[in-house]
């Protein structure tokens, strides 16, 4: 590989013109299909065969009525007074413009509501005082027949009068029958007003109304111009005194791809690269070709939206990665060729050597990113999988950038690649070949504390992993500034915070139910919900057309993403109604715990996968057993810690002001599983650059001990350069618009910090200085079957002696010990 990459380096730097042509082309194609071929981006996240995607998908086949999503329109007055009747008739007039709205089904007036329940209450109060007085009617009617009766009796005229005694005994006895009909009318409404008296849609003080919104697609299919248009209606007719909020499943949108905070993350990049290099040419151009791959790779994968369901944050997670990765490839490259300059080699040489050393280990360090991001797919939850492809495909594209646009623009550039400082240096005294420096182990106590510390240090931050709760963000999780904050609290304080996550309860009969038998029934089976602990409302929704399935709104008593609710579900799942109906529990809430399940279940195996992948891909690079075993021990600790950090910050609230954290909660559901592909591929990359030159140096001739620190010399400056850069552009995405985003940005950004410069350059380092000579240990069968991947073109340096210059040279004149 290094050969062919050297080859390909030069070849690109003679034909900049065809390297050039052939990627505008790249662009302009992929460009002209993101334009014909994007189909927008979804807000769904689901996974097929839970126990909601099953009730939803057969609610939409068998009652489709109950299968649409739902939302809320918050309305409150500014000062906390009772929203009054002028403001009351201007909402309703916008209700029923909101009702006509395409994608809408449903809008409930909330006064309307409130009305008819009030004269439903004012009904069933006058019905039972008339039905009382008729009771009493007719005791006095039965008793003064009975005298009458009894008379008669007594004075023999009984048998003249039993015919008249008779009517009237019927007359009263069909009283007493319609009045038993009516009391059980009576009862029966009297029990379904107190069965929904939890669910309220005005504020006790009048001062909120909720106006919920049924969809006719379920939520995450309610398409944004529906969303929008409903918005734009509430928002463009404002009432005086009266604040409109929208629910999160109205307002959040697909969010913004590239915001202020993520350029922040790039501009510190570039300064890092400035800093380093010292020109500004040269600092420039890792950015561009970052950037350049990021714009293939997004416009290449959005193209693919109107075939494959493509959820919102995935070309974002993309981005992320091409960002990171693509300045980091350019970088290794750049600061080779930038180094062979300095000790005299020609132009075009450098460049081939620079693409056929460091390239291959691009090459290489890529590969392992791509393998583990496509290996999202074993875990057969299809959105994870399709964000690991658009990863995959953004790592690729970078690689592919960097050994090709690279050696082009470093000829392009030339020698302005080098700072005026660096080419003055050049021509007043050409470069001589200097000898390898002798270097000092470093202290066998210095690398027991080292290693002990490091690893303390990392399982003492990983601690809160242990509590990891997992969920997607809901209303509080947005910042309060946001109408859907501002909602989500609006509802909580004045109707109760289950209200912000209703569960959708499905009921599957024995026996179908007549349209005379459907009350009784929902009036049975919604008295055994709302005897459940936790449960604080219970709404009927209705019947399907065959009376065999009934639907409920159950209001649970805390938030959807509490521990509470969570238990509520499982509970309601495992709960046997009476009469043998099967229950089933879907709705928002419920499937975002399905969610979480499935890929709490799915993590184990994958993160297996991966780890298995790391041992067999660092044996075949480092031919060694003990190397990659601590290689992939040190990735599993930058990972838990990485989860650590996350639960502390987002989950517990720790410096939440640091991190603009408003309201801690679950963390994001995929947030773990994603972070175990990407910080695998990450911490490969400077496992690689660190390690391979250990392994070099050791091959040469130098002793286990030297070895280490000739490879952690040579390779830390372009290491803790890459590392800060790749904690930059993720720690922009830390600060997004996105709930969904912001902890993916900071696990990222923290896992590299973690990985760098805790594992890497502190805790392996010492661990193989522990093992000496044992760290290289390789069994002799295995040696002779392993193939010799050359991933740093030893090679290739042997067949050009111009690359032969030591590659510690910058370092010559530092001190021995790290």
């Amino acid at each position: 590989m290094a050969e062919l990459l050297y080859r390909l380096g030069r070849g690109a730097a003679r034909r900049t013109w065809i390297v050039f042509t052939a990627w505008l082309a790249v662009l302009i194609a992929v460009g002209a299909g993101f334009v014909l071929g994007f189909g927008g981006l979804s807000q769904e996240i689901t996974i097929p065969d839970t126990p909601t995607a099953q009730v939803t998908d057969r609610l939409q086949e068998e009652f489709p009525e109950a299968s649409g999503g739902n939302g809320m329109v918050v309305v409150s007055t500014s000062d906390g007074s009772s929203i009054s009747q002028q403001q009351q008739d201007e909402l309703s007039d916008l209700i029923d413009e909101a009702a006509h709205i395409d994608g809408v089904a449903e809008v409930m007036d909330p006064y309307a509501t409130a009305a008819d329940r009030a004269e439903q209450s004012q009904q069933l109060g006058e019905g039972r005082e008339q039905a009382e007085a008729a009771q009493e009617d007719l005791a006095q009617g039965q008793q003064q027949l009975d005298s009458a009766i009894a008379a008669a009796k007594a004075n023999g005229t009984y048998e003249y009068a039993a015919d008249q005694f008779a009517a009237q005994q019927d007359q009263i006895d069909q009283g007493k029958a319609e009045l038993q009909d009516q009391l059980e009318q009576l009862t029966f409404g009297e029990k379904m007003l107190e069965l929904t008296e939890g669910v309220r849609q005005v504020s006790e003080d009048g001062s909120a109304a909720v106006i919920p919104i049924t969809f006719d697609e379920p939520t995450y299919e309610v398409s944004q111009e529906t969303k929008d248009t409903l918005m734009d209606l509430f928002r463009s007719n404002p009432i005086d005194g009266v604040q409109v909020d929208f629910s999160a499943e109205i307002a959040t949108g697909v969010p913004q791809i590239l915001g202020a905070g993520e350029l922040v993350g790039v501009v510190v990049a570039a300064i890092v690269l400035l800093i380093m290099l010292g020109s500004l040419v040269a600092a420039g151009l890792p950015v561009i070709n970052a950037l350049f791959g990021v714009a293939v790779a997004a416009l290449g994968s959005l193209a693919f939206s109107s075939v494959v369901d493509m959820v919102s944050v995935t070309p974002i997670l993309g981005i992320m990665l091409g960002l990171a990765v693509g300045i980091d490839y350019s970088l290794f490259i750049l600061h080779r060729h930038r180094r062979q300059l300095k000790e005299g080699h020609e132009l075009h040489e450098s460049i081939g050597l620079a693409n056929g050393t460091s390239g291959s280990a691009v090459v290489f360090a890529g590969i392992t990113v791509v393998i583990a991001l496509l290996a999202l797919n074993v875990t057969g939850i299809g959105f994870l999988g399709m964000m690991g492809t658009v990863g995959a495909v953004s790592v690729a594209v970078a690689v592919l950038v960097a050994i090709t646009l690279t050696p082009a623009w470093l000829k392009v550039i030339g020698m302005r690649v080098l700072s005026r400082k660096e080419r003055a240096r050049l021509a007043e005294s050409p470069p001589t070949t200097a000898q390898v420096a002798s270097v000092k182990p470093m202290r066998t106590g210095s690398a027991v504390l080292r290693a002990v510390g490091g690893i303390a240090v990392l399982v003492l931050i990983a601690l809160p992993a242990t509590s990891l709760r997992l969920n997607l963000p809901d209303g509080s999780s947005e910042p309060h500034e946001s109408t859907q904050y501002q909602a989500y609290t609006t509802i909580a304080e004045e109707f109760g915070a289950g209200m912000n996550g209703p569960l959708l309860a499905v009921v599957d009969l024995p026996e179908a139910a007549s349209d005379e038998e459907v009350g009784a029934e929902q009036l049975d089976i919604g008295q055994q919900l709302g005897a459940q602990e936790d449960v604080v409302g219970i709404a009927p929704i209705g019947a399907s057309e065959d009376g065999t399935m009934l639907a409920f709104q159950v209001i649970p008593a805390e938030g959807p993403t509490s521990e509470s609710t969570e238990a509520l579900v499982h509970h309601l799942r495992d709960l046997n109604l009476d009469g043998g109906a099967q229950l089933s529990i879907a709705g928002q809430a419920g499937g975002n715990i399905d969610i979480s399940e499935k890929l709490s279940e799915a993590l184990p195996l994958y993160l297996t996968v991966v780890v298995g992948l790391s041992l067999l891909i660092l044996i075949l690079v480092f031919r060694s057993i003990l190397v990659p075993v601590i290689a992939t021990a040190g990735f599993i600790l930058s990972y838990f810690a990485a989860l650590g950090g996350v639960v502390a910050i987002y989950q517990w609230g720790w410096l939440s002001s640091v991190f603009g954290v408003e309201s801690p909660g679950p963390i994001l559901n995929f947030l773990p599983t994603i972070l175990v592909g990407i910080l695998f591929g990450l911490a490969m990359d400077y496992m690689l650059f660190l390690g391979t030159g250990m392994r070099e140096a050791y091959a040469h001739g130098a002793s286990a001990r030297e070895a280490v620190v000739r490879g952690f010399r040579a390779g830390r400056s372009v290491v803790t350069a890459a590392a800060i850069i790749m904690i930059s552009v993720f720690g922009g995405f830390i600060f997004a618009d996105s709930a969904m985003i912001r902890p993916i940005g900071f696990a990222l950004a923290f896992g590299v910090l973690v990985d760098a410069f805790v594992v890497r350059m502190l805790i392996v380092p010492a661990l193989m200085h522990l093992l000496g000579r044992g760290a290289w240990w390789l069994p002799k069968w295995l040696d002779r079957i392993l193939p010799d991947v050359d991933v740093e073109g030893a090679k290739l340096e042997r067949h050009h002696p111009h690359a032969e210059a030591d590659d510690d040279a910058g370092d010559r004149e530092e001190p021995a010990r790290m």
